[in-house]
């Protein structure tokens, strides 16, 4: 059961593969959706560095607000990526030439996060704006690169004791949508294979899964005490 969990979590990306498509697998995927949006489309301008772009699930959006998109990641994970390399250390993109840059679940899987935010403020340009996403619970993924978890205080830290104002944070879904996303997980990817059957377990998810646990989380825990993580507009100073 778990190979065909894993499989179908693959084809998903695949078929899924963008952030707008993919939004209701999961209360997860909808709360970063929700959320990443309005920074994207306040934020995101000229020329933008996706940071840890993966399968580029942003791409779509971010492109109808700049004017060139370039991709950096660990490995090319789909055909096009610009640069291949570490965020800790990217020799291969020069100084102060991206006006905006997105970094989206990817300061989680580094060991030093402190030299990677430094090396996103050299990419940028003077008060360029990069945009940044945290998990703050989380289970454990990509497993053994996997080290920190957020809080709001901690990312503040980061960001501003290396050069970087703080724009604007918001906190993205909470305990219901990081239990929720369990179990979407679970039972789209079981029944993804099957012709017809996908689609109906697909649609219940939406309402009773990624819908309910989104309205749990924002009616009960208004204070974000339980945050599933953060999304963060910062000001290269």
């Amino acid at each position: 059961m778990k190979t065909i969990i894993a499989h179908n979590r693959q084809r998903i990306n695949r078929e899924l593969n963008t952030a707008e498509k993919c939004q209701y697998f999961s209360p997860a995927a909808y709360a970063g959706y929700r959320t990443t949006k309005p920074f994207i489309e306040q934020y995101a301008r000229g020329r933008l560095l996706d940071i840890g772009c993966g399968h580029m699930p942003f791409q779509e959006l971010i492109s109808k607000h700049v004017a060139q998109y370039e991709t950096f990641d660990i490995e090319e994970r789909v055909k096009g990526v610009t640069y291949v390399g570490d965020v800790q250390n990217m020799r291969t993109v020069a100084n102060g030439v991206y006006d905006s840059v997105i970094c989206s679940e990817v300061l989680e899987h580094v060991p030093d996060p402190f030299r990677a935010v430094r090396e996103i403020h050299r990419v940028l340009k003077q008060n360029g704006v990069a945009i940044i996403t945290v998990p703050h619970l989380s289970r454990l993924h990509e497993e053994p690169h996997d080290y920190y978890r957020y809080t709001k205080y901690g990312l503040r830290n980061l960001l501003e004791s290396n050069g970087f104002e703080i724009l604007g944070m918001e906190k993205r879904g909470g305990l219901f949508s990081f239990l929720g996303h369990q179990w979407s997980t679970f039972w789209v990817c079981l029944f993804w294979g099957v012709p017809v059957l996908k689609q109906v377990i697909f649609f219940l998810n939406k309402w009773l899964c990624v819908k309910l646990c989104l309205w749990l989380d924002d009616s009960v825990d208004k204070s974000g005490l339980f945050a599933l993580g953060y999304t963060v507009a910062a000001r290269k100073k």
